[in-house]
């Protein structure tokens, strides 16, 4: 448990944490930009560039905000009450059996339908990885790096993943933002991008971006988590830092593949993997394709980590299992949805056409959840005096606004 100055009375001396202490924070929200940042993120910002250039740069702005904003209330409720996202979302339909049943049903059906699509879709962003690389077919690819994250997130412990993970998002920055700044792009159209507003036949761009960067089981990860490393309110505002860089950086990733898209590939189609790597051509030449791969790999693999686990806090949450490898069905539930994403990932299905499948499922059952965040971080009797602010309050209610137009125009989308 991460200890910090504090003083013997008064509460909180959280302006005494020392930049090391800070540092030493960082971990549950590197789990989370890990997550987001799969194949989807890569290929949505890829081709919203493609598309439109930098005018959709504030859809970023407000993903990565709202996101920090959202989990930052996950990882509060977490602390403070030492409970899960899930359990919360039980209990508050304690007196009533039919509401109860019926929301243990709705939120473990959606997030588990959404982790199967998103477990497919990432196996088959690093298995494209991969076969880009060695030319074997991707179909062959996804069953050993099924086995590879199955032996990962069942042997390994949280720390490991927060290296693993951190080693991966490092990857990313380096393969993506490096060549952001390489191709040179125009400062003062990324600037008029910041400015809201909504191209021609944008909408469904701007549902898929934020789409792909607010994820649903990423906030019971996040409670969870938080919750295990934190268990005071002083605590939280290491919490704060943590997500808040954590989330940042992931934004700057996102988007510096827009960028980068946007000043090399404005015009062009999207529809493989040989599509996504003509942004790093200008840099990289013969080695764009090699790199471009190695660049899916890491976000395949990092978000193909996270998708299982997620699944698996939240049915331990809703169900009163053990949310740890000590409960043969939080196992099972890890194996299960790994064995069901390789099946979808080797059946040949288009693996663009299936990442967008999961983030339309995602935007359908995002506002239902994130409705559940913002009122349990408003109640006072589970948060007490760390329940949310008027300003906190009114954020959250904009978010779902939002959130629920995504819903809307998703499950539009899917039909």
């Amino acid at each position: 448990m991460l200890e910090a100055t504090q003083t013997a009375a008064g509460g909180s001396d959280a302006n005494r944490y020392t930049l090391k202490d800070k540092i030493r924070a960082i971990g549950p929200g590197i789990i989370i930009i890990g997550s987001f940042l799969g194949p989807g993120t890569i290929t949505t910002a890829t081709r919203t560039g493609a598309f439109f250039g930098y005018s959709l740069l504030w859809t970023i702005v407000f993903s990565v905000l709202a996101t920090i904003i959202l989990q930052e209330m996950a990882s509060r409720i977490g602390i403070i009450s030492q409970k899960g996202l899930a359990e919360h979302i039980t209990e508050f339909f304690e007196k009533n059996k039919f509401l109860k049943t019926l929301s243990i049903f709705f939120v473990g059906g959606a997030i588990t339908l959404g982790g199967i699509a998103y477990m497919s879709g990432d196996l088959l962003g690093t298995s494209l990885g991969i076969s880009q690389i060695t030319g074997l077919p991707r179909e062959a690819i996804a069953p050993f790096i099924g086995l590879l994250i199955l032996f990962i997130i069942n042997v390994g412990t949280v720390k490991w993943l927060e290296y693993i993970l951190g080693a991966l998002v490092a990857t990313m920055v380096i393969i993506f933002v490096m060549t952001m700044f390489i191709v040179q792009p125009d400062l003062s159209e990324m600037a008029a991008g910041l400015v809201p507003s909504i191209p021609e036949n944008g909408l469904l761009y701007c549902v898929a971006l934020i789409g792909t960067t607010i994820v649903p089981y990423n906030l019971f990860i996040h409670c969870t988590n938080a919750k295990d490393k934190w268990n005071k309110p002083e605590h939280l505002t290491l919490s704060r830092w943590d997500i808040t860089v954590s989330v940042i950086i992931g934004g700057i990733i996102t988007m510096a593949v827009m960028v980068t898209a946007g000043t090399i590939m404005r015009g062009m189609e999207v529809n493989s993997v040989a599509d996504l790597s003509v942004q790093l051509e200008p840099v990289l030449g013969s080695y764009a394709n090699l790199v471009m791969s190695l660049g899916l790999f890491a976000a395949g693999l990092s978000s193909a980590i996270i998708t299982p686990l997620g699944v698996s806090y939240v049915l331990s949450g809703l169900l009163g299992w053990q949310p740890n490898k000590t409960d043969k069905r939080f196992v099972f539930t890890n194996i299960a949805i790994l064995v069901i994403g390789i099946i979808g990932a080797t059946t040949g299905f288009n693996p663009l056409t299936v990442i967008l499948m999961a983030q339309a499922l995602n935007g359908v059952f995002l506002p239902v959840i994130v409705i559940a965040v913002v009122v349990i971080a408003s109640l006072p009797k589970v948060l007490g005096e760390n329940a949310n602010s008027g300003l906190q309050k009114f954020l959250g209610a904009g978010i779902i606004l939002v959130t629920a137009a995504i819903g809307i125009k998703s499950l539009a989308s899917m039909f």
